[in-house]
């Protein structure tokens, strides 16, 4: 050790002391033990003559010589004045401290009493603030995600990217990197963090737990294996019939009623579109990304923001004026559900200025010309069921529409759109299954 030139211990987590023993390392050249938790004074004499205030930033309490840029040691009191301070304290601070204590603890259980008899019962789906949250170590999350490989990755979105990853217990995951060189990328993690931690729904993408520190922000989310609704909509080698479209879109349809009206406080999603709506094994849908949602907790109906929603997809009044209230995800959700129904996108080329997504389902609710627009792998002549199935997309656009009416108050709720679209299921499924009984007892009568 005498021989030693080089100590680097920066970045170790450590705590307690300096031990004043390395003054008589008279090699040690480079000393840094910055970033960690030590406390106490900052030897003097030896190598560390010649060390900068680098090598111990960022420590809880070091104290020492000014060079160090840290506060100056407080020297021990000698014994009179420490009894001449004991009896200062007996004599007026401590009579003090008991009235203005006994007063404090009278006041909060009169507040708790009064709170006691206002307080609500919290929906069973709420939990409180990460209480099952998993604390997960970057390096278990490098290894897991073979070094946040391109073959591990997900997608990638405005703030960050998503890997899949397997924790140590073998549980697969998807972890959400941001990419803390952009602006507002760690406002984002702590926006999710907040939502995500209070809201708990079957059709919610679910939180296991985080990864944080002053370089890296990363959240542990729930791995869904058949990956976002834009994947099934758009690629050629996926393809998703009505019926799983409808259940899809009432999935989404549930998570936003229980944002809007299920939780505690209103949650305002702010960004409905196919990206974030992720797909499980069985083909249920999970609301995901959380990162400009809005939680309304004083009582607003209405708030202002700054942050810009995904083109096509926001409300006439976030896009010009930034109002965002639940009624802007209604209005996005409209979107969506037209999107998913006709197969295309609303910043598709074929439309513009005189002729945009919505403005084509209108025409062709008018002109009773729905299976023209439909995506088409929807609808077909020659499907026994086909009128059945062409009613079902004509009450699907028809409740698309309601969503987006121009005026904010006007438009329909979410309580209502799922209730609509659970009537839409019931009837399209009790016509198919009728015609399925029906076709059944003739093969049989024939036999």
């Amino acid at each position: 050790m005498k021989g030693l030139s080089t100590l680097d211990l920066s970045r170790n987590n450590l705590v307690g002391s300096i031990p004043n023993s390395l003054e008589n390392l008279q090699l040690l050249k480079y000393f840094n033990v910055s970033y960690n938790k030590l406390e106490g004074r900052i030897p003097t004499r030896g190598p560390f003559v010649s060390f900068t205030a680098q090598s111990f930033v960022n420590n809880s309490a070091l104290c020492g010589s000014t060079k160090f840029r840290v506060p100056s040691c407080i020297k021990k009191k000698t014994r009179r004045s420490r009894r001449k301070n004991v009896v200062r304290f007996m004599k007026y601070i401590l009579p003090t401290f008991i009235f203005v204590f006994i007063l404090a603890t009278i006041i909060i259980l009169v507040l708790m009493r009064r709170q006691k008899l206002k307080r609500v019962p919290a929906p069973a789906n709420d939990i409180p603030l990460g209480i099952s949250w998993r604390r997960v170590s970057y390096i278990e999350l490098v290894r897991g995600t073979s070094g946040f490989s391109e073959m591990n990755l997900l997608g990638k979105g405005s703030f960050g990217s998503v890997f899949k990853g397997a924790l140590s217990d073998g549980l697969n995951v998807a972890v959400k990197v941001f990419n803390l060189e952009l602006e507002r990328a760690g406002r984002n993690f702590d926006t999710e963090c907040e939502i995500l931690s209070t809201v708990r729904h079957r059709n919610l993408v679910q939180i296991l737990g985080c990864c944080t520190n002053i370089e890296f922000k990363a959240l542990i989310l729930g791995y869904m294996p058949n990956g976002s609704l834009e994947k099934w909509l758009y690629s050629e080698n996926y393809c998703l019939d009505l019926i799983q479209r409808l259940k899809i879109a009432i999935d989404v349809a549930l998570a936003l009623e229980y944002l809007h009206h299920g939780h505690t406080f209103p949650v305002v999603h702010c960004d409905i579109k196919p990206s974030n709506v992720l797909l499980d094994e069985d083909m249920t849908a999970h609301l995901c990304d959380f990162g400009i949602a809005k939680l309304f907790d004083k009582g607003e109906a209405m708030v202002q923001t700054k942050t810009l929603a995904t083109i096509g997809y926001a409300a006439p009044e976030y896009g010009s004026e930034g109002k965002v209230s639940p009624n802007g995800d209604v209005y996005s959700y409209g979107i969506l559900l037209l999107e998913m129904f006709t197969g295309k996108k609303p910043t598709d080329d074929m439309f513009n200025e005189e002729m945009s997504l919505k403005d084509c389902v209108h025409e062709a609710l008018q002109e009773n010309a729905v299976s023209e627009i439909v995506a088409p792998s929807l609808l077909a002549r020659e499907d026994q069921y086909f009128s059945a199935k062409e009613e079902c997309v004509s009450s699907i656009f028809s409740l698309g529409m309601k969503c987006l009416v121009i005026s904010c108050d006007e438009r329909i709720n979410m309580m209502q759109t799922v209730a609509a679209l659970q009537r839409i299921k019931a009837k399209v499924v009790a016509s198919t299954t009728r015609r399925q009984r029906y076709a059944l007892s003739n093969i049989t009568r024939g036999q």
